[in-house]
């Protein structure tokens, strides 16, 4: 997909779940590597990321862009558009957006589960589960995969 694509999508988008038009800029963002998005305050641009649409497909991707288009359309409207404010928790559940990311992982994730509570941690890189414990519980750790 190209940006000119993702422009018009967002179009489309802001115009059928919102009523107002989206009059900014809409690209994609190739360094985003752990948000699906973000919304430019001072140009009132709207990146994403890519690798979201390949991992979780167009319906999620679009939960995403309701997520940037309330922080768009609220703060040009003068209203809250932070995620602690009332008003942005009130608008994206009311157009269905996403409220998180979920976590893309990657091939070379390790995981680890805490023995006691479960909790399970992902880490980029590896830990000496000797020398680190649960942050939860302070029980033990212990590694369950490594792709």
């Amino acid at each position: 997909m190209t940006d000119e694509q993702l422009q018009q999508w967002m179009e489309r988008m802001s115009e059928v779940f919102f009523g107002h038009p989206f009059v900014h800029q809409a690209r994609f963002n190739k360094r985003l590597q752990t948000t699906g998005g973000r919304y430019l305050l001072a140009t009132h641009a709207i990146e994403m990321n890519h690798k979201y649409l390949d991992a979780y497909g167009e319906e999620y991707f679009e939960k995403i862009m309701k997520h940037e288009l309330c922080h768009y359309h609220l703060h040009l409207q003068g209203k809250g558009y932070q995620h602690r404010d009332v008003d942005f928790k009130t608008m994206l559940r009311a157009v269905g957006g996403t409220r998180f990311c979920k976590r893309i992982e990657t091939a070379n994730d390790h995981q680890y589960e805490c023995q006691t509570c479960h909790f399970i941690y992902h880490r980029k890189k590896q830990l000496n589960v000797v020398k680190y414990v649960c942050g939860k519980c302070k029980d033990r750790l212990k590694k369950i995969t490594d792709k």
